[in-house]
């Protein structure tokens, strides 16, 4: 979804909005082998807080077991970031574009391997379709600049590449300069650009055709390759790992606040980054993005985990709703099982040429026809959203998705039944499109007990 420029920065992506969320909430995080290499191959327990909300000593035992799992797999080489701009430039043939500019965030870093942050003065990456490139950097961060190169593998001859501009110049002459330099006359642009990029670059060159890359983006990174899938796949073991380990820790009388932190250190043990957790009790889980931190854990109770992190970039997404202590009830059965029923109905109608809205439809229809309502009367959100280097990016399942699902696309299938002031219920797992159907990553979680 696209976001206006004047939003604060928080707003801008799912994974600041998620973090925001959990700062507000007090729960803020706690400052070999595989694929990768480009061959030819191809490439002890805690007490319950006090009735005063003390919090108690915890002992560290119980992370004995976790170790730091980022050697498990490699992060993606320079070669294969060389492959998918030689991809991307072939895209922009098919699609009538002459060069495609991005500023800092998931897909820079997925051409190139650099990242850089946003400001008023514009950082940009232009590829251009015969697959050569260029950058657009403010003059003072030249240097810095030819470390982020540097630090990404590039060559000489592409750290070299690139046009500055000074303080009295201002960024938008000298990209127009630069594109008529190399004959481009239609540009499409990042759709998370912001838009007084698209704005003066306009007026600066009128005769340039500007157009939004939304097309190519998704194109280029929605389908992923051996090394993505086994990347994601084994960020989302760990995150399903570290709720196994968190599951033994959950105790009646604990806040959603103090639950959130140990999600936060398990996986941190683990070896994710920018964790982020939304640990939520009872009616607070009604909420789909949660309410009342501070809410503690009463026995025969549903506690929602929402969480994940990243390994290599590559970003994990899991939710597990179950009793943290004691028995279901009959009715919290019944939804729970209604949740996990409609889940599984979604996954086994995945397969290639099914059309994203298809998959949400069939969720929906399985939640209504278990007696919860019809519409968003229960299931208030889409179905799942794309997953990758974002947490949330292209494709979606939501009802309005045209999208045809192909092989290596990878996707949230998380349906929800939502009752205020009652309870929240919650099953999201990271699904894999396949040749045959589709995959899932670690394992499904077996019952309203447990959550492994």
């Amino acid at each position: 979804m696209a976001t206006r420029s004047d939003s604060p920065q928080w707003a801008k992506t799912p994974w600041l909005r998620r973090q925001f969320l959990a700062q507000a909430w007090g729960l803020t995080a706690l400052g070999a082998g595989g694929l990768g290499a480009c061959s030819s191959a191809g490439r002890s327990g805690s007490g319950a807080a006090s009735a005063k909300g003390e919090k108690p000593e915890r002992s560290q035992d119980w992370l004995a077991g976790l170790a730091d799992q980022r050697e498990s797999v490699q992060p993606i080489a320079p070669c294969e970031r060389a492959d998918r701009r030689a991809r991307a430039g072939k895209l922009m043939v098919e699609l009538g574009l002459d060069a495609f500019a991005c500023e800092g965030g998931a897909t820079m870093t997925y051409l190139t391997g650099v990242s850089w942050g946003h400001s008023e003065r514009p950082f940009l990456l232009v590829l251009l379709a015969d697959g050569n490139l260029f950058w657009l950097c403010p003059a003072f961060e030249g240097p810095k600049a030819q470390l982020a190169l540097a630090r990404a593998g590039l060559g000489d001859s592409l750290a070299q590449n690139v046009r500055t501009w000074d303080e009295h110049e201002y960024a938008f002459a000298p990209l127009a300069s630069a594109l008529n330099e190399h004959r481009v006359l239609r540009l499409g642009l990042d759709p998370a650009s912001r838009l007084f990029l698209r704005d003066n670059l306009a007026a600066q060159s009128p005769a340039l055709q500007l157009s939004s890359a939304d097309e190519f983006v998704r194109r280029l990174r929605s389908i992923k390759d051996a090394h993505e899938l086994q990347l994601l796949r084994r960020a989302n073991e760990l995150t399903q790992q570290a709720l196994a380990a968190v599951a033994t820790q959950v105790r009646v009388g604990q806040t959603g606040a103090e639950i959130a932190e140990l999600a936060h250190q398990a996986q941190r043990k683990l070896g994710l980054e920018r964790t982020w957790v939304l640990a939520l009790i009872g009616p607070a889980a009604a909420y789909p993005h949660g309410d009342d931190p501070a809410r503690r854990l009463e026995r025969d109770q549903f506690l929602l985990i929402d969480t994940g992190g990243s390994l290599h970039g590559y970003q994990s997404d899991q939710t597990r709703t179950w009793i943290g202590q004691g028995s279901a009830g009959v009715f919290e059965s019944r939804v729970w099982n209604a949740v996990r029923d409609a889940q599984k109905r979604a996954f086994d109608s995945i397969r290639p040429g099914v059309a994203c809205k298809t998959i949400d439809q069939v969720a929906r229809a399985f939640i209504e026809a278990a007696g919860f309502g019809s519409g968003y009367a229960a299931l208030t959100h889409r179905l799942g959203h794309g997953i990758g280097l974002e947490g949330h990016e292209d494709p979606y399942f939501d009802g309005g998705s045209d999208v045809l699902l192909q092989p290596g696309m990878t996707l949230s299938d998380e349906p929800g039944v939502y009752m205020i002031d009652r309870l929240g219920v919650r099953l999201e797992d990271i699904v894999v499109v396949t040749q045959q159907g589709a995959d899932h990553f670690g394992q499904w979680q077996p019952s309203a007990l447990s959550v492994s």
